[in-house]
């Protein structure tokens, strides 16, 4: 399981540098300035969550068990805030109004700061 872990926070990491660029570069002349914010939030998000699957995978505390719902609401949360900001970032770019989906968004969120709150309550439980 810490193998998978790990590689999933290394991809997500890796996706979170290259859409970095991309919405620094890439997206610049094609959407306006808030748009570029907002998609820069999903990569910086993206990114934060990339960052503790690696320290999710590399902890001795929790059982397999533990670190799997941690994963798996991480790994959903960051599906659904993350690539949600980025579609509606973009929205003016397609023919698909992703404004429609928007709710994905702060469901997304939820997922994340439930498996932080997890995570939290884990360790404050294994220190006592």
């Amino acid at each position: 399981m810490n193998k998978t872990i790990f590689i999933t926070g290394v991809i997500f990491g890796v996706l979170a540098v290259s859409l970095g660029a991309f919405g620094a570069h890439g997206l610049e002349k094609l959407i306006d300035t808030e748009s570029i914010g907002t998609f820069e939030t999903g990569v910086r998000y993206q990114m934060y969550h990339a960052l503790l699957l690696l320290i999710l995978a590399s902890v001795t505390f929790l059982n397999g068990k533990e670190k799997k719902v941690v994963f798996i609401l991480l790994v959903m949360g960051i599906v659904l805030f993350s690539f949600s900001i980025y579609m509606l970032a973009t929205n003016s770019l397609t023919a698909f109004n992703f404004k429609k989906i928007a709710l994905l968004t702060p469901l997304g969120g939820t997922l994340l700061i439930s498996a932080w709150l997890i995570l939290g309550i884990k360790v404050l439980r294994k220190i006592n």
